[in-house]
């Protein structure tokens, strides 16, 4: 007599189903196939990682990067071009389908400012800027932070107190403040300088969560036996618990870019940020706003890329956790747990009872 799975499945149940379901899959596979595995099968993450690669390459081919000319034929700093279109509005225009005139991209698709500039040349030396800003602090912030971190959760004692307390007097003064002042002491030389002096104080959540990483692995057996095995605290630290910690701290420094880059639009849009001739995208925001009302996509695409670029590195830093920490994973849809479930059922049925670890079954020469 079958039974059907019942749908309200009890917590302890579902556990169990979800842990058959992760090890058919990674059975056999080394740690790093596990989570790469685990990461290229995240839909949201590979969403933002096709969507953010293809940001990337438009922006960086279209206007160059340094001496590498791009395909675009404008720079965005050529001023009295032609208007083509009414307060240069954009000649870019929607197929039929979708209620358009007809496809078409046109001379300039996202506009003209008032002095004629192409407005996509200039938002990408914007998205440039501002991926350069991102992927810089994420990287000395990173450093600091795992420096700091797991100094003080290996060595604890008073350097702990000392690095945690440095921590503190950090974290009490607004980023913004400091931000502000580094924007405008630096942000006025160059890009890289504002990028490098902002990763010198957004290290601090990071080094916190390195922290307690090592204060939980330094107490495992593993760390003991490289003790006992004369393992210096270097080769402990780099050999045997850094590689341990290195999940929190990759989705950490992935988080903390996407942060990045708001801080970064947020101070340029106030005046604190990096200045002109460079472009960003917090600094076309605050030029044209005053256009907001009468040439809106001025506003818009700045905009824009600013939030596909922010929630793209969210997703991907969603993903990246997924993989390396799978107790954070979503739970599996009720249907395919509970065929699961009906499966390692089906399976249990078939086998002897055991009693003790022995076999009762009836055996061929039993009587």
């Amino acid at each position: 007599m079958s039974t059907s799975p019942d749908p309200q499945l009890p917590a302890d149940r579902n556990e169990r189903t979800e842990n058959e379901i992760e090890l058919k899959d990674v059975v056999g596979l080394s740690q790093g196939e596990i989570v790469r595995r685990r990461f290229f099968r995240h839909k949201g993450a590979m969403a933002g990682l096709g969507l953010l690669i293809a940001v990337v390459l438009l922006a960086f081919t279209s206007v160059g990067f340094g001496p590498v000319p791009g395909w675009w034929k404008y720079t965005g700093y050529e001023t009295n071009l032609d208007v083509v279109n009414p307060g240069g509005a954009p000649t870019f225009t929607l197929p039929s389908w979708l209620g358009g005139e007809g496809f078409a991209i046109g001379a300039h698709p996202f506009g003209q400012d008032e002095l004629g500039r192409d407005l996509f040349a200039r938002v990408m030396h914007g998205v440039q800027t501002s991926l350069m800003v991102m992927v810089i602090i994420g990287l000395v912030a990173c450093g600091i932070g795992v420096l700091v971190g797991s100094l003080a959760g290996f060595f604890r004692g008073r350097l702990d107190t000392l690095l945690m307390r440095t921590t503190d007097l950090f974290i009490t003064v607004p980023t913004i403040v400091i931000g502000a002042v580094i924007g405008k002491l630096a942000g006025q030389v160059s890009g890289v300088l504002f990028a490098v002096s902002l990763g010198l104080v957004l290290w601090t959540s990071l080094a916190r969560l390195v922290r307690g990483e090592f204060l939980a692995l330094r107490e495992r057996e593993f760390v003991d036996a490289a003790r006992v095995a004369g393992a210096s605290s270097r080769r402990i630290i780099f050999k045997h618990i850094l590689p341990n910690a290195i999940g929190t701290i990759i989705v950490s420094t992935t988080l903390l870019m996407s942060s990045a880059i708001l801080l970064e639009t947020a101070l340029s849009y106030l005046g604190f940020g990096i200045q002109p001739p460079t472009i960003s995208l917090g600094q076309l925001i605050q030029q044209y706003q005053e256009a907001f009302s009468t040439r809106p996509w001025l506003f818009w695409w700045p905009g824009l890329f600013i939030v596909v670029i922010a929630l793209t590195v969210n997703f991907i830093g969603d993903g990246l956790r997924d993989a390396f920490d799978p107790r954070q994973k979503r739970i599996p849809s009720e249907r395919k747990m509970a065929k699961a479930l009906a499966a390692a059922e089906a399976r249990t049925t078939t086998m002897p009872p055991h009693i003790d670890g022995r076999n009762v079954g009836m055996g061929p020469g039993a009587a």
